[in-house]
């Protein structure tokens, strides 16, 4: 009697009974070529994940810069009052450069200009100056309306911080008494020369 180790599949050999060695052939050859399959696809899975990974890994960044104008003053009030004269003159004008402005642009060829929301009363006059930031030229002191003035010109690519405004108000003696009143200046840093 065969030990249960060296039995094989049995089938019918006329009236005899025997083990099947081609049967078992078969089996044995299945079983390799399954194992050689699952090898062959486990390293192929492994490798692809490999593909991805690395010592070194590389990224595109993409950038960009936007124009950047910026203004900002360092009060938001400013108050002037006429109130003296010599005798025979015009009454005196009164100026204030309390507040000072910070600037940054970083592109070239840039300009300050200035307006007032709605113009002065008659014989009265509200001039504006102010300091010009590095390598850039003030126009001095103007009379503001309605309409921009060019303040500052020449303004290039910079950020500094109190840079003097100089507010100036003026009467005339016809201008009569003025009730308290204000305007509205906006200062604009634009394109121009």
């Amino acid at each position: 009697m065969q030990a249960a180790s060296d039995q094989c599949h049995l089938i019918p050999r006329g009236r005899r009974w025997g083990p099947n060695k081609k049967q078992n052939k078969t089996n044995d050859m299945k079983t390799k070529i399954k194992s050689i399959a699952a090898a062959i696809l486990t390293a192929g899975i492994l490798s692809l994940g490999s593909a991805f990974a690395g010592p070194t890994a590389t990224q595109t960044v993409t950038y960009a810069v936007s124009a950047i104008n910026e203004l900002a003053v360092s009060a938001p009030t400013v108050s002037l009052t006429v109130n003296s004269a010599t005798p025979g003159s015009a009454p005196n004008s009164v100026s204030d450069s309390s507040t000072s402005y910070d600037i940054t642009t970083n592109e070239v060829g840039q300009k300050i200009t200035a307006a007032i929301n709605s113009d002065m009363p008659s014989g009265v006059t509200l001039s504006l100056g102010l300091a010009a930031p590095t390598g850039a030229t003030s126009a001095g002191t103007l009379a503001l309306s309605t309409s921009a003035v060019d303040l500052v010109t020449g303004i290039s690519t910079l950020n500094e911080t109190g840079k003097t405004i100089t507010y100036t108000l003026a009467a005339t003696s016809a201008a009569g008494v003025v009730a308290s009143a204000s305007k509205t200046v906006t200062l604009t840093i634009t394109a121009g020369l």
